[in-house]
């Protein structure tokens, strides 16, 4: 997986094991599930590392991330969107979106109401 496939860089940090997170490192192309904070739906997301090859626990680091349900998510997402990722019902890291890829996951932005120029 290439970054100009993915939907979307995020920035994601893997728990340490005291905090509920793995005890070993992942490797680029790791699949975990992936919930935003706005549905109760979980994806599958592959994550391919930025300039690493390998994440350790306690570890931050910018990846690109492809999801599964892209129509599912489409018109949802948004730079500085929180996420977790899970290894089933455990949560093993956190992410934030800094720039989404795929243009039909990003939300809309809502007209705040200001008088056209």
């Amino acid at each position: 997986m290439d970054l100009a496939s993915c939907d979307f860089i995020a920035e994601i940090y893997y728990k340490l094991p005291i905090e509920g997170g793995r005890s070993t490192p992942a490797a680029s192309g790791y699949r975990p599930t992936i919930k935003f904070p706005f549905d109760k739906m979980y994806t599958s997301g592959a994550q391919k590392f930025i300039d690493v090859d390998k994440v350790y626990p306690g570890q931050k680091v910018k990846a690109g991330i492809k999801i599964v349900s892209t129509a599912y998510f489409a018109g949802r997402l948004y730079e500085g969107l929180e996420f977790i990722f899970t290894e089933g019902p455990t949560v093993i890291g956190t992410g934030i979106i800094i720039e989404i890829m795929n243009s039909s996951l990003k939300r809309p932005v809502l007209d705040a109401g200001l008088p056209s120029a």
